[in-house]
């Protein structure tokens, strides 16, 4: 879009269907490689990306172009779609619905890039489910505790 201007540095979380466990250090690298290419062909661009075998943190230069939810549904069906056609686990893959965004300034940029990429050191400290109420806390995000990641009832 001509004339139009940003800097917005987003923060996304996303889980897998249950908190399974499902990405592994055999895919994980081409997973990530995966999900850059997504972001980038939709002209974002990634800044940092990492996670554990059941969730991926992303900090990226977001561009008006498209909608945040627009986007990640778009990373999820995509990346959950790749899996299950390549076989990469031994069950179908699935994403959990929903997601977390977070902005932050760009004097925080490195900040967060720093976390997203130390993230095995910090899950050997932290839960996730710790990791992610605190980050809710600290951004002043409303939130119901029933809908942070628990497996149906």
């Amino acid at each position: 879009m001509a004339n139009t201007y940003t800097q917005l540095h987003i923060h996304l979380i996303f889980v897998t269907k249950y908190r399974n466990a499902s990405i592994t250090d055999k895919f994980e690298k081409r997973l990530y490689e995966y999900l850059i290419a997504i972001i980038q062909n939709h002209n974002h661009k990634v800044l940092a990306i990492n996670g554990m075998p059941d969730h991926i943190h992303i900090l990226l230069g977001f561009r008006a172009n498209q909608s945040i939810s627009e986007l990640v549904q778009l990373v999820k069906s995509s990346s959950s779609k790749w899996i299950n056609d390549e076989k990469l686990t031994n069950t179908k893959f699935a994403w959990q619905e929903g997601f977390g965004v977070f902005s932050y300034s760009k004097s925080d940029v490195e900040k967060v890039i720093k976390y997203i990429k130390n993230q095995k050191t910090h899950h050997s400290k932290t839960s996730f489910k710790d990791e992610y109420l605190k980050i809710l806390q600290n951004t002043g995000v409303d939130f119901d505790p029933k809908y942070i990641f628990h497996k149906p009832q």
